[in-house]
């Protein structure tokens, strides 16, 4: 994390619980919001992802830190600390990286999503955010 921080990928801050707890009750509206049915394939998946990156920002700040979103692979960022804040296992970080970009095709070539592709998100999302609680709790 320091070297992140040296290269000016990431920034210490002071943890904040109710920060930590907004971003993780947005992440659960989120992953509701990406349950609804109705909505397009992309715009559940767009919306499930987004629960991914409040859940690994919680971690992320819950630790003390934060990514610089005016710099380039904040999103890349926030996925490959996790298993320095979170203990997650590469494999997890893999499986989560391959969201993002797909993610990345999806916004910018308007690529559709498949339904395996929305529940990979969704069960990722989940997965993630109740080891974030856990792991906050843990933290206390």
């Amino acid at each position: 994390m320091d070297n992140l921080v040296r290269i000016g990928q990431l920034e210490r801050v002071a943890a904040q619980p109710a920060d930590v707890q907004r971003l993780l009750e947005a992440a659960q509206r989120a992953l509701q919001d990406a349950k609804t049915p109705g909505l397009s394939n992309e715009s559940r998946f767009d919306i499930a992802y987004r629960a991914i990156m409040q859940a690994a920002n919680a971690a992320l700040q819950s630790s003390g830190y934060r990514t610089l979103t005016s710099k380039p692979g904040h999103h890349q960022t926030m996925i490959q600390t996790l298993p320095l804040t979170l203990g997650l296992d590469k494999n997890v970080v893999i499986q989560l990286d391959a969201l993002r970009k797909q993610r990345n095709v999806v916004d910018y070539s308007g690529d559709l999503v498949g339904e395996a592709m929305v529940a990979e998100a969704l069960r990722h999302a989940a997965a993630l955010i109740e080891a974030v609680r856990k792991w906050v709790r843990a933290d206390l």
